[in-house]
């Protein structure tokens, strides 16, 4: 047994400032000469790589419905062991998540048996917000909510008002922050904007130190080393590489589980990194290819410049290289893309069709699907967990690859393309939680190899 010590920042509800508390938090403990270790609960992208910017290390994501119950557990232990404190990063309000709660704070709270810091936007209320926290503290017994932190306080006796409030409960405050039009992250349609787009370090330092001023870091810490041993797992042997996958990765395709990557290498690929903005070639020797999730629509015409790199992308897929592609991905990989201005632009021509971004969120939610031919993910019938968010439609005109259905309403639909070893959809998939689908990809890699 081992004692992890972490913490959950926890929020009542999104908007509050939990992701702008959490980068100030591990900036913070890491001017204190601290080794911190970052999570982010569910599967957003983009927090986590301000979480990475802050405090120097790869944040990672703990969801239940994407790698399951205790694979969180396994990933949590495995990358923190050598961690002084673990600021693990709430979703949504603290009781929010998939259908029936799965993949909620509450739910990993429990988990890891973590101890909660829960976030009050006090901007709009005095002593209701006591009574908020109350209601927070009482909802489930089985959580350790240990306190909260004020934020977003108009002045000192707007302070005084709810901190009396909440010492007559006895609910501890672990900070009190107020209102600063310079303490926050920027936004964009998908949420956050990402660390490389903005004036990042400059923000984080802003935060930082209204954080270090704000909040009772000391508290904070003795919190995170009062919670109990986890226990520890097994580690599981990498296989040697014997296959080079070629993994799309830049400002416009960013949106990875590294824990994901890792599950392939572990079952022997070796992952290199190209830029589909900036190469004008491939790497060597390459057996598969994947291109995630992240922004084509913002880097739209520097994409359709990049002719060289498209056409080896075709030229290789007309090849028969296993390529899986997410969401962004997805829509490079069509014959062209339309951005919010109704512009369009070519892309590479793979898949028979267009991408086109609207205005309005398209979908989001946790999806389960059905594979309906034998593809590079697997056979006909295999399931895999996957997530779904994006602002475009796609219209496409080639074969569906899976059968879905939203967990949230049971509705189903079909989605995503197979062309010979491509498979393309919206669909994040976390390989970590997919093991079956990332071993049927090797082995696809491997096949291409031979041959």
């Amino acid at each position: 047994m081992k004692n992890n010590s972490r913490i959950i920042i926890a929020a009542t509800m999104s908007g509050s400032g939990k992701t702008t508390i959490t980068v100030g938090l591990l900036a913070a403990l890491k001017n204190r000469g601290l080794n911190v270790q970052p999570y982010k609960i569910g599967p957003d992208y983009i927090d986590t790589g301000w979480h990475t910017l802050a405090c120097g290390k790869i944040s990672h994501n703990l969801d239940s419905w994407l790698v399951g119950e205790e694979k969180i557990k396994k990933i949590f232990v495995e990358t923190s062991e050598n961690a002084d404190i673990s600021i693990i990063e709430g979703v949504m309000g603290l009781f929010d998540g998939g259908k029936g709660g799965i993949s909620s704070t509450a739910q990993i709270s429990k988990l890891l048996n973590a101890p909660i810091v829960l976030i009050i936007d006090a901007k709009s209320m005095g002593t209701s917000a006591a009574a908020v926290a109350l209601g927070f503290r009482e909802f489930d017994k089985e959580i350790n909510l240990a306190g909260v932190i004020l934020n977003r306080l108009g002045s000192e006796s707007h302070k005084k008002i709810i901190v009396d409030a909440l010492n007559t409960l006895g609910i501890k405050i672990f900070g009190a922050i107020k209102r600063n039009d310079e303490f926050f992250l920027p936004e964009r349609h998908l949420g956050l904007i990402p660390t490389f787009e903005s004036n990042s370090d400059d923000v984080i330092n802003k935060i930082c130190a209204s954080v270090e001023d704000q909040v009772d870091l000391d508290a904070i810490i003795e919190l995170a080393k009062s919670s109990a041993p986890l226990k520890t797992f097994f580690r599981d042997k990498k296989a040697p590489p014997t296959i080079k996958i070629a993994v799309a990765r830049d400002e416009a395709f960013n949106f990875y589980y590294d824990a994901g990557l890792n599950e392939l290498e572990r079952l022997g690929a070796e992952i290199i990194y190209f830029s589909p903005l900036n190469d004008e070639i491939l790497p060597e020797n390459i057996s598969g290819m994947i291109i995630g999730g992240g922004f084509p629509e913002m880097f739209a015409s520097q994409l359709e410049k990049n002719k060289k790199i498209r056409a080896e992308i075709l030229h290789a897929a007309q090849k028969g290289l296993p390529i899986f592609a997410e969401c962004g991905g997805f829509m490079y990989l069509m014959k062209n893309l339309i951005d919010f201005d109704g512009k369009s632009f070519e892309m590479c021509g793979l898949i028979d069709g267009t991408a086109k971004m609207t205005k309005k969120l398209q979908t989001v939610g946790y999806v389960e699907a059905e594979i309906l031919k034998n593809c590079v993910l697997g056979k006909i019938g295999d399931k895999i967990r996957a997530h779904e968010f994006h602002f475009s439609i796609a219209e496409t005109f080639d074969e569906k690859i899976f059968k879905c259905r939203r967990m949230r309403t049971d509705k189903e639909f079909f989605a995503g393309i197979c062309k010979k070893n491509l498979v393309a959809s919206y669909l994040h998939v976390h390989f970590a939680g997919n093991s079956s689908a990332a071993s049927n990809f090797i082995q696809s890699c491997k096949d291409f190899q031979r041959q």
